[in-house]
């Protein structure tokens, strides 16, 4: 008997429909689905299906295994080909291409009892073919309708190849730049990684709301990781987080509650413990906050092996009771551990595990199957042709170009050293490891992106300027990790004939990524030594820093003259550099991580808290502050910074109250923002704000609200933020989420550290509101 639409008889079908019994209450979250795919008989479909099935094949659609054709994990010894054959095995990841999924699909739906159509998943983070900027880099633009853009080519590629569902978007929260995985995610700010977690979901599911999805050129989303992966102790992955709620409310967890407003299909827990329970165990995050406070009705996957590791963890004594505690904290799925198909039948049969908790888990990933429309054509996704022709077409290299330029950011410009222009005529020496490097420039998880496609640095600066006054001198100098006199005398000798150079230094991409943890997170030894060597010629000095997260730049600030952090840009990287040297494009790239002054202070973001002895900037050398004695506590480059070709002014900051109410209330702040350079430019225009008391202590600044404002040299605009009375709510020390009555700061600024064209205002409550 198949299930499958195309060998399930009509007989069957009218059979399977008029069998289905409506369900009981708050069984399922298919309503909120339903209303998505516009098929009210989607809870029906999916109960005809559970009635048939026996407990092991519900178990089975539970369980996930990995194909291994690349490996982000442990890889799991057992061959899943016998559970498959048994219609046992619920998604399979790492398989790709259309040709190898259908092989396995036809098996799933063919070759087994029900036929029910296998789910196909994959790491598209940031592109499948064409490669994107880092997710971390692309957070540098702020430009949320490009983010949704990648997003959506991500899906359009791996969605023609076959694949159904990716993990992403990393949502985690990160301040520790040791951490690998830092390039993964958008940063340090709640409020702007929430805005990006929206943006990315909408941009892989088709739609807000999730009312694409199924289409064939949507991917499923995944919220991840589940909770505070970000805030692991000393950077080190899979480390324990310990975090007061408090914190973990109010910090980390609004930006998987934003990508569940989204309508993000599936959740993916953390390996990371919190507070003593790791995620994967813990029923108070996956079930009484994401199904109770959050209302979340897509399904709840494992990341890779980690119901496994419940035992090393410590609270469980062996797999079995691994696999129970998993399911009945909310796990729905199972991936590549094979935990719940070896243990779940048992604990069921021994009380351990209701029947009930199986069939919720198996019936809301039948329900995303359904709405995918597997069911309907489990080969719906799989056409050579389609596939064809949506990989690396020349609009999806555009956008990936205009990525590259627009997640750029320009730490430092000294005597306007940048652009180059086309008619500068300027010889330009080209040195460093990464200048003629293609292997390096896509950055970890990397989808099946050909790294030899990528256009190194060294070809996008000489297409840039041929047939141009300017001329180009190139030697290598070092590699990432080694140098000799004699590559160093030739970069010297390069540099001498030059008017400028530019080095392209950073870090290999493997150094980020998952348990890709450093502490040493400046620019190799070697690469220094180049540097100091390049730098001793007397030669004006530019410094294109690659790498996957915030590096300790102090020494590079102090002795290059311009800095541009590009992170590793993907596919089109050295076309898109290339585009802002030679002022084509004008950086507008602003920061979403905090670039530490040394690793010693790590961890380091803008919205801190104050103390009881706070320091006062002008004079840190006070005793008895909450500072260091040999450095400064401030950031080398803080959230929110980035240059400009070109300079801005902020100034008329105003409201149109001076109080609002505490509930359902809001103001309007205006500004006008003026290009006071001569070249047009881009400017990030950020809202930030401080409570300045509250019955919990409250961040010395948070972001509210942001614009990127496009104008012309000389151009002045006015621009204008709505700013809601629960954009002011926050939770405290009773566990609830409000707007208290107190007096307030807002500044519109250029970035965090920016104190100038601030405004204060007050909330109040309704019976106090003036």
């Amino acid at each position: 008997m198949k299930l499958s639409v195309i060998s399930m008889t009509g007989v069957l079908a009218v059979i399977l429909f008029a069998s289905c019994g409506s369900p009981s209450a708050g069984k399922s979250g298919v309503g909120r689905w339903v209303s998505y795919s516009g098929d009210k008989d989607v809870e029906k479909r999916v109960d005809s299906v559970l009635a048939l099935m026996t407990l092991e094949e519900k178990i089975g659609q539970m369980t996930q295994f990995s194909a291994n054709w690349s490996i982000t994990g442990p890889v799991m010894s057992d061959d899943f080909k016998p559970y498959l054959e048994k219609g046992l095995v619920g998604s399979i990841f790492n398989a790709t291409s259309v040709e190898g999924i259908r092989k396995m699909q036809e098996v799933a739906v063919e070759k087994t009892r029900l036929g029910i159509p296998i789910l196909f998943g994959q790491d598209v983070i940031h592109g499948y073919k064409t490669i994107f900027p880092i997710p971390l880099a692309e957070a540098c633009s702020w430009d949320l309708e490009m983010m949704r853009r990648t997003a959506e080519i991500a899906a359009i590629e791996a969605a023609s190849d076959g694949i159904n569902w990716t993990f992403a978007p990393m949502v985690d929260i990160a301040r520790d730049a040791r951490w690998g995985r830092v390039m993964e995610g958008a940063g340090e700010d709640p409020y702007l990684g929430s805005r990006i977690a929206e943006a990315r979901v909408i941009g892989f599911q088709g739609g807000a709301d999730g009312k694409a999805l199924g289409e064939l050129h949507t991917l499923l989303a995944t919220g991840k990781h589940l909770a505070a992966y970000g805030a692991a102790e000393s950077g080190r992955d899979y480390n324990p987080a310990e975090l007061s709620e408090h914190t973990l409310r109010n910090i980390y967890l609004p930006p998987y509650k934003a990508a569940i407003d989204a309508g993000v299909g599936t959740m993916m827990a953390s390996f990371n413990e919190i507070n003593g329970v790791p995620a994967t165990a813990d029923k108070w995050l996956m079930t009484d906050i994401l199904r109770g406070e959050w209302d979340f009705t897509g399904f709840v996957v494992s990341d890779y092996t980690g119901i496994n590791e419940l035992v090393p963890h410590g609270v469980a004594e062996d797999e079995k009771q691994a696999a129970e505690l998993a399911v009945n904290a909310g796990i729905d799925m199972d991936m590549t551990g094979a935990t719940f198909i070896k243990y779940l039948s048992q604990s069921v049969r021994e009380g351990k595990v209701s029947e009930e908790v199986i069939n919720n888990a198996a019936r809301r990933i039948l329900e995303i199957k359904f709405l995918l429309g597997l069911f309907d054509n489990p080969y719906r996704y799989l056409d050579e042709e389609r596939a064809k022709q949506n990989t690396m077409t020349p609009e999806f290299m555009e956008t990936a170009r205009k990525a590259v330029t627009s997640s750029v950011v320009l730490l430092k410009n000294d005597n306007r050293l940048l652009p180059i222009t086309k008619e500068s005529g300027k010889t330009v020496a080209l040195i460093g490891p990464l200048m003629n490097d293609s292997i390096n420039l896509n950055g970890e998880w990397a989808g099946l992106g050909d790294r030899n496609k990528s256009v190194p640095i060294l070809k996008g600066l000489m297409e840039k300027y041929r047939d141009t006054s300017v001329k180009l001198l190139f030697a290598e100098g070092s590699s990432i990790t080694g140098t000799t006199p004699g590559k160093i005398a030739e970069a010297v000798s390069v540099a001498r004939r030059a008017d400028l150079v530019i080095a392209a230094m950073g870090e290999d991409f493997n150094w980020s990524g998952e348990a890709a943890v450093r502490t040493d997170i400046r620019l190799p030894e070697p690469q220094r030594e180049l540097l100091k060597a390049l730098k001793a010629t007397g030669k004006p000095l530019v410094l294109i820093s690659l790498s996957g997260r915030p590096l300790d730049l102090s020494w590079e600030d102090e002795n290059m003259d311009a800095i541009l952090q590009a992170w590793f840009p993907g596919t089109q990287a050295g076309h898109g550099i290339a585009d802002v040297i030679a002022g084509d494009y004008n950086p507008s790239g602003k920061l979403v991580m905090s670039f530490p002054r040394n690793v010693g202070q790590i961890p380091i973001y803008y919205n801190q808290k104050n103390t009881g002895r706070p320091v006062d900037l002008s004079n840190e050398s006070t005793d008895y502050k909450s500072n260091y004695l040999d450095t400064s506590i401030t950031p080398l480059y803080p959230f929110g910074y980035g240059l400009s070709y070109t300079t801005f002014s902020i100034s008329n900051v105003s409201a149109d109250k001076s109080s609002i109410r505490t509930t359902g209330d809001k103001m309007v702040v205006t500004a006008h923002v003026q290009n006071t350079g001569d070249i047009d430019g881009e400017l990030v225009v950020q809202v930030y704000v401080r409570d300045l008391v509250g019955s919990v202590t409250r961040p010395v600044k948070e972001l509210k609200g942001f614009q990127k404002t496009a104008l012309k040299a000389g151009e002045t605009k006015q621009v204008n933020f709505e700013l809601k009375s629960e954009d002011l709510a926050f939770y405290g020390t009773d566990g609830k989420k409000k707007t208290e009555a107190g007096d307030f700061v807002l500044w519109v600024a250029q970035s965090s550290a920016d104190n100038s064209n601030r405004i204060r205002f007050s909330a109040n409550t309704p019976d106090n509101a003036r």
